[in-house]
């Protein structure tokens, strides 16, 4: 633990490593705040094929609590906090409010462990959740029509208000052309392909970052939130495990969209969740759930695995099988249709799933910004607000606590613990195991 930060009233030059789902939010935040020098690399075209955030969209839930500063856990206290600013944002800021869409949200579970973590978020708060004992009650939370499945062992709860998803790749164009707008400069393509950073001669201190074309950038403060990709420039002691998961989109008619319209989200915590088209487009998201997929390699500068993302715009064809699945038991007029696209998605899970948010502890120029942990879009506008706030040294110290820099967690970590997640086998899987791919094209009816 480290209690001391470094603070300036100056609000000098920054420097934001990855223009993903939260450097470009950070970046916004920070103009907003009166920085007026900020530069954003990312090593591809925006938006960016690695990030998350370039999805057509993403599960939204609003806190089902004020925070307890007295009777709060500190993980429930720090997530209350974290949501609550979140879902301020995405309420009432002009640039994230129009891509909010508040449709409900179906928490499900097949197998007994999944289900008991279902029970005890809808016994938390009883008022906002409706069971959905079995198939007629999920039949009947969406239009005639839409799901017509058998549900089998199917079980679950239905949050009518406070949640649904967010447009996920639209938010990031209207955040990136408002950024451009405040004056930040975005360097993309090989001059903005950071592949290290810039130390100090003594290397105490982080002073900039270099680009694959030679080019050093240098800045007062830089802040590193380049997702999973972080943890290759930056020796994070085992804190990120970047893990992937899979996603899919259905092709639908015209006719079916309209249909297809003002569904809640159905996440079944051991099968998957699919979410309805956005606004104007044709094509459905589907994800098969499951504990992870990771793709560990030696690390020759450290002499240890670690796990390292990739681009793919194909999916495991088990994955596949695992999303027919879940479209043969919830909507099996889709069950053999071809999928339109696929793509692995790429995150970084900290061991408590809580982010990592702070000033480095060695390098006090250096803020990291990581650790998503599948919540990360969602949480996006919380987290330009949270690196706001530790550059000027106003958080909260008992939340600033809970996402400091926390290496004393990942001692010894198992690289396969499920993390409380469930679905396919149970485990976090290894891409070396794959043995086929799927071959989608786009396609659209």
């Amino acid at each position: 633990m480290h209690d001391s930060l470094t603070v300036s009233s100056d609000k000098g030059s920054i420097l934001i490593v990855g223009a993903g789902t939260w450097g470009t939010a950070i970046a916004y935040r920070l103009a907003r705040e009166g920085y007026r020098h900020i530069t954003v690399l990312d090593g591809q075209t925006f938006p960016s094929a690695t990030a998350a955030g370039n999805d057509l969209n993403k599960i939204m839930e609003e806190p089902e609590d004020y925070p307890h500063f007295d009777n709060d856990n500190d993980n429930d206290y720090a997530w209350n906090v974290i949501e609550g600013l979140a879902t301020d944002v995405w309420k009432s800021d002009p640039i994230y409010k129009p891509h909010y869409h508040p449709t409900g949200f179906i928490y499900a579970a097949v197998g007994d462990d999944a289900y008991a973590k279902v029970v005890a978020t809808a016994e938390a708060h009883p008022a906002n959740w409706e069971a959905l004992p079995d198939a007629p009650f999920f039949h009947s939370s969406m239009p005639h029509g839409v799901l017509t499945g058998d549900f089998p062992g199917w079980r679950g709860f239905w949050r009518k208000q406070n949640a649904g998803w967010v447009a996920a790749r639209q938010t990031m164009r209207d955040l990136h052309t408002e950024c451009e707008r405040l004056g930040i400069q975005f360097v993309f393509g090989e001059k903005g392909n950071v592949i290290e950073l810039s130390y100090n001669e003594t290397r105490t201190d982080v002073l900039g970052a270099r680009t694959a074309d030679g080019t050093q950038y240098v800045a007062n403060r830089t802040i590193l939130a380049a997702g999973a990709g972080s943890d290759m420039l930056l020796n994070f002691r085992k804190q990120l495990r970047p893990s992937a998961w899979t996603l899919a989109h259905i092709p639908l008619s015209q006719e079916e969209t309209k249909i297809y319209r003002d569904l809640p989200v159905l996440y079944c915590a051991d099968r998957g969740f699919f979410i309805e088209p956005n606004e104007g487009q044709t094509e459905m998201k589907i994800c098969d759930e499951h504990p992870g997929y990771i793709n560990l390699l030696t690390d020759t500068k450290l002499g240890e695995q670690r796990s390292r993302p990739f681009s793919k715009e194909q999916i495991p064809l088990d994955a596949e099988q695992r999303m027919r699945r879940l479209l043969r038991e919830t909507m099996p007029q889709l069950a053999d249709r071809g999928f339109s696209y696929a793509r692995v998605c790429w995150d970084a899970d900290t061991p408590d799933r809580l982010f990592l948010i702070d000033q480095h502890p060695e390098y006090c120029s250096l803020v990291v910004a990581v650790g998503g942990s599948g919540h990360g879009f969602m949480c996006s506008p919380a987290v330009g607000r949270l690196v706001a706030d530790l550059l000027d040294g106003s958080i909260e110290p008992r939340l600033r606590r809970m996402l400091q820099w926390r290496p004393d967690t990942a001692v010894d970590r198992d690289w396969y613990a499920t993390q409380g997640r469930f679905g396919a086998n149970g485990k976090v899987m290894s891409f070396q195991d794959v043995t086929g791919w799927t071959n989608i094209g786009r396609c659209h009816l």
